[in-house]
């Protein structure tokens, strides 16, 4: 099958220089088919893009990863997409950014073109500050991304006045990821996530998972409608371009719309069918890859 969307399958735009590393794709991972929400909010925003997804399936979910682990999954997919001609990289996984931004972002800075590595968590915390009025700011994500304190940092270096209240959620991304999201397992979970939250009195929460966007709906409900809810996609989207811009990488392709591919480590189909449902888009063709370990990145 070929490309999705538009007709792009030259590795250059057509206004564009062979080599030119403004028609280099924009790489975006994460642990699985969470970060397609994010993907979803970048391909709308940015259509003139090429992209490249890699989701990690065979090693989902990351939310109970060791930070080591994840700094070392996370630097073979970068490498891996800086392989693959990335110009720009988006980690679309919370538990990846909370990890491994840090690390990744030396390491791109010392290739030859120099790549700007960009995460989920900042683009969250900067929406909720901005977004609350009580001061009062709930948080629902993976153990390991509550563990690393990622959150706390972020919204304390936006306004220290703040109170985040985050909440570990343990299964609720792994019930999303099987396609379960609205059975009573579902329910419970994130009936039991959202009592501590009430209790507090948040008016904002952050989705600090990108699984999370798929149960809004359900998430509102139970919340209540006068909290408002924050994700990734639509911030990150406008970092991406003000990155791109700024460093001259937008692509010059003036009409139509660009290509976008998947990689995975898991099984292809499954993928390709759970995929479908997160990126709201078709998905076309999804290459399988082993991902050879190369170790963390210094």
């Amino acid at each position: 099958m070929g490309s999705p969307i538009g007709q792009h399958t030259a590795a250059a735009a057509p206004n564009a220089p062979a080599g030119d590393p403004r028609a280099r794709p924009i790489g975006v991972f994460d642990s699985g088919v969470g970060g397609l929400t994010v993907l979803h909010e970048l391909l709308v925003q940015l259509p003139c893009e090429d992209f490249l997804y890699l989701g990690d399936t065979a090693r989902f979910p990351y939310g109970e990863r060791s930070p080591e682990e994840l700094a070392r999954f996370s630097s073979e997919i970068a490498e891996e997409l800086l392989r693959r001609r990335a110009k720009l990289l988006v980690i679309a996984c919370n538990s990846a950014t909370a990890a491994a931004l840090p690390i990744l972002e030396r390491r791109m800075m010392e290739t030859t073109l120099g790549v700007d590595v960009l995460g989920v968590v900042r683009p969250e915390a900067l929406q909720a500050v901005a977004a609350t009025r009580s001061g009062r700011i709930g948080l629902l994500a993976t153990p390991t991304t509550v563990s690393s304190g990622s959150y706390e940092r972020a919204v304390g270096a936006v306004d220290p006045h703040v109170t985040l209240h985050p909440v570990a959620c343990p299964t609720l991304a792994s019930i999303i990821q099987a396609g379960h999201q609205f059975d009573e397992r579902a329910v419970a979970s994130v009936r039991e996530a959202c009592a501590p939250l009430r209790d507090a009195g948040v008016d904002t929460v952050i989705l600090g998972c990108t699984h999370y966007p798929l149960i809004s709906p359900m998430l509102q409900r139970m919340l209540g409608p006068d909290v408002k809810l924050v994700s990734s996609g639509g911030a990150l989207a406008r970092q991406v371009e003000h990155a791109l811009s700024t460093r001259g990488l937008r692509n010059p392709r003036e009409h139509g719309e660009g290509d976008y591919r998947f990689l995975c480590t898991g099984d292809t189909e499954a993928f390709r069918e759970l995929g479908t449902r997160f990126l709201q888009m078709p998905l076309g063709e999804v290459e399988h890859i082993d991902l050879q370990s190369v170790g963390a990145l210094a």
